[in-house]
């Protein structure tokens, strides 16, 4: 049963909570589910399992709470060089969250990674959940795999080099005409609003390059609690939070 006392203070926060301070965007980084199995004297995978049990109900609560886009960092490009054993592992409770996200048909769910990275039965898993959640009218859930900030950047500007090849530009053409929206318009979240409000569970802070481009003007808040046991009330303690705060976008 939960305690009485908290789920008044829960009560509480969602009465005070400003609508029209809501993020629009927010980006998790949902960390700790390794120190969490350690603490319990599990296995890594259990970990992995657990925080993926968690990632339904915190886009519910995005949704009761009227965000938009939610962009998950799952996998890191950094974590490609994992063992092979514990990557396969991972990688297979990954598609397995993918899928029963996409099953659910309440989310609209974009791969955001490099892709070409990754093994072919994860970025198949990946472009099946977008394919088919294309129609949802519901959260924007970017789905970041193999993601790595820099890797991205990296995999704009050669998409967009690629683009202005294909119309005929030279390089100087691109160079003298290039600007940040070029850029912009070929990243994983093209289209989309910049992520409002980063939150990194389990204590570290620092973004470790996620979203490094869209990240510019986003207000951050760091968790001390590791992702499995990150709970609605931590979640409306970063909404509350971020409405708190004075957003000067560089000013």
């Amino acid at each position: 049963m939960r305690n009485p006392l908290y789920s008044a203070y829960e009560r509480r926060l969602v009465r005070n909570l400003d609508s029209q301070s809501v993020p629009r965007h927010v980006g998790m980084i949902v960390d700790g589910n390794r120190r969490f199995a350690k603490a319990r004297g599990a296995n890594a995978d259990e970990g992995h399992r657990a925080g993926a049990a968690n990632i339904a109900s915190f886009l519910e609560w995005c949704e009761d709470a009227g965000v938009e886009v939610v962009t998950l960092w799952l996998l890191s490009t950094d974590n490609l060089t994992r063992p092979p054993e514990e990557l396969d592992r991972l990688l297979r409770i990954i598609e397995g969250l993918v899928a029963d996200l996409a099953a659910a048909g309440r989310w609209q769910l974009h791969p955001a990674g490099a892709l070409d990275m990754l093994p072919v039965q994860t970025a198949a898993a990946l472009r099946r959940a977008e394919e088919e959640t294309a129609e949802v009218e519901g959260l924007i859930v970017n789905v970041a795999v193999g993601y790595g900030g820099r890797q991205e950047i990296a995999d704009a500007v050669r998409s967009l080099l690629r683009h202005r090849a294909e119309q005929g530009a030279t390089i100087e053409d691109i160079a003298s005409e290039l600007t940040v929206e070029d850029i912009g318009a070929h990243l994983y979240t093209k289209g989309q609003p910049d992520p409002d409000l980063v939150i990194r569970t389990s204590g570290e802070q620092r973004l470790s390059g996620f979203l490094l481009w869209q990240s510019a003007h986003s207000e951050y808040y760091f968790c001390e609690v590791y992702w499995p046991e990150f709970r609605r009330v931590d979640f409306l303690r970063a909404l509350r939070s971020y409405a708190d705060r004075h957003r000067r976008f560089g000013a």
